[in-house]
C-alpha cells in the first residue's frame, strides 16, 4: 500500500513545522508549506495578499508534488484555505481534514479584532505577544511549559503583524462573502471526503454549517485539548489524522 501523502496548511499565525509531524506520523508523506507572507515567502507583501492568493499557491504546490491523490490538512484559516485549494484541483484533491477551519462568521472572532484595530495598534499589540510568547499561549488556554514556550516562540516569528493584519482583512471579506460557502458545497458536491476534527475544549465555539456537518466523512474531536490542539498534544493530533489517512486508504 502507497503511503499517503498530506499537504498541511497552516493557519492565520504560525506554521506547522514546529512539532515536526513527519516524525509522528511515519507511514505519511508529510507536506509542509508555508503560506504566502509565512516563513520563506515572508518577504511577500502584504497588500497582495488573500485567500484567493493563498489558495492559489496552494494549487501550484499541489502541481508540484508527483503523487495523483493528495490530502489536504487545514487548520484554521488554513482549513478556508484548504476548501478553496480543492475547488482549484478537484482532480488532484482526494480528500480534506479540515481542524477547526474557517467556515463562517462564528470563526472570525479574533481576526475581528486584529482587523478593529489600526495598523499601528496592532503592531504593538503584536510586538507584545513576540515579547511574551508564554504569556500569549496561557492567555488562549494552553498550559505552559518549557517546550510549548519555545514552539510558541517559532510560530510568532514565522511572520510579521503586517501579514496577521491583511489576512484578518482577508477573512473577513472573503469568508463572509455568500460564494465561500457555495464553494464549500461545491466542494462536498464533487464527492471529496472532508473529515472535522476539533478539540474538545474549543469544539463548541467552532461554526461548522450543518450541511457541512452532514455531508463530512467523519467528526472527531481530540480530548483535552482546545483550538492549539497539535500545539496542546502533537502525539495525540497526529494519531488522529494518520488513524485517518490509514482508514480512507
Amino acid at each position: 500500500m502507497n503511503e499517503p501523502t498530506l499537504l498541511m496548511i497552516h493557519g492565520i499565525v504560525g506554521s506547522l513545522h514546529y512539532f515536526d509531524p513527519q516524525s509522528r506520523m511515519p507511514g505519511v508523506n508529510v507536506i509542509n508549506e508555508d503560506l504566502l507572507g509565512y516563513g520563506r515567502y515572508i518577504d511577500f507583501g502584504a497588500e497582495r495578499l488573500t485567500l484567493a492568493a493563498q489558495a492559489d499557491h496552494v494549487a501550484r504546490c499541489i502541481d508540484e508534488l508527483p503523487t495523483q491523490g493528495i490530502w489536504l490538512l487545514g487548520h484554521s484559516m488554513g482549513g478556508a484555505v484548504a476548501v478553496l485549494a480543492a475547488d482549484l484541483r478537484p482532480d488532484r484533491v482526494c480528500g480534506i481534514i479540515n481542524v477547526e477551519g474557517n467556515l463562517t462568521e462564528k470563526d472570525t472572532f479574533w481576526s475581528k479584532k486584529i482587523a478593529a484595530k489600526t495598523p499601528e495598534q496592532w503592531e504593538l499589540e503584536y510586538r507584545e505577544m513576540v515579547a511574551g510568547p508564554g504569556r500569549w499561549i496561557a492567555r488562549c488556554g494552553v498550559k505552559t511549559d518549557q517546550q510549548r514556550t519555545a514552539w510558541t516562540r517559532q510560530i510568532l516569528d514565522n511572520q510579521p503583524a503586517a501579514t496577521l493584519y491583511a489576512m484578518s482583512k482577508a477573512l473577513l471579506e472573503e469568508t463572509l462573502c455568500p460564494e465561500f460557502l457555495n464553494t464549500v458545497r461545491r466542494v462536498l458536491d464533487r464527492g471529496i471526503p472532508m473529515h472535522l476534527v476539533a478539540g474538545a475544549k474549543s469544539a463548541a465555539d467552532w461554526g461548522v454549517p450543518d450541511f457541512v456537518r452532514q455531508a463530512a466523512a467523519s467528526y472527531t474531536e481530540q480530548p483535552d485539548a482546545g483550538h492549539l490542539m497539535m500545539l496542546e498534544a502533537p502525539d495525540a493530533f497526529c494519531e488522529i489524522v494518520a488513524s485517518l489517512l490509514t482508514n480512507s486508504m
